[in-house]
């Protein structure tokens, strides 16, 4: 199946098969989100059949909107196909622009819409095994010095966000 995403080519987005931009390096659109409840994020380690940094820790979700698709729209859905919820209020955090060595000769270089929810209560969450191998809530502070001292365990991405950007994905700056 060929998913076609937003990427910029020559100067114009334009739609893109996902694993041709990636190979190329090209410059994407993305989302991640981010739950938090009671100081603490869920993370989700990414399932062993993943193309790319399978079995690695990363946030609640992330990925790469369909062509002519809403970030927000993206958001809702993927944190549906990956941890089965719904009904998340969604706030979006602003934009962050990274680019990272994925390995297998792959380039994640993302201009990512970042989205946040605050539940009072942790949600039930049915990850779908094909997608998520394990979750796990950790606090913030604890999350952060183990992104420092085991990184390898952590997508590029999340080290990424932890160590240049936490302050705007969790609320304490704005973009």
């Amino acid at each position: 199946m060929n998913i076609m995403i937003p990427a910029w080519v020559d100067g114009t987005l334009q739609p893109v098969e996902k694993l041709e931009a990636h190979k190329l390096g090209l410059k994407h659109k993305a989302i991640s989100v981010f739950l938090f409840h009671n100081n603490k994020i869920l993370l989700q380690r990414r399932a062993l059949g993943k193309y790319h940094t399978p079995g690695l820790w990363a946030n609640t979700c992330c990925t790469h909107p369909y062509w002519n698709e809403t970030d927000s729209d993206c958001a809702n859905r993927r944190v549906f196909e990956e941890l089965h919820l719904t009904g998340l209020e969604l706030k979006n955090r602003g934009k962050i622009e990274y680019r990272a060595d994925v390995g297998q000769g792959l380039i994640e270089h993302e201009i990512v819409e970042i989205f946040t929810a605050t539940c009072s209560a942790a949600p039930k969450v049915t990850p779908n095994p094909e997608e998520v191998m394990e979750i796990k809530w950790l606090d913030q502070i604890e999350l952060a010095n183990k992104v420092e001292t085991n990184p390898d365990e952590f997508t590029p991405w999340l080290r990424i966000y932890m160590s240049k950007h936490f302050e705007q994905i969790s609320g304490t700056i704005t973009a």
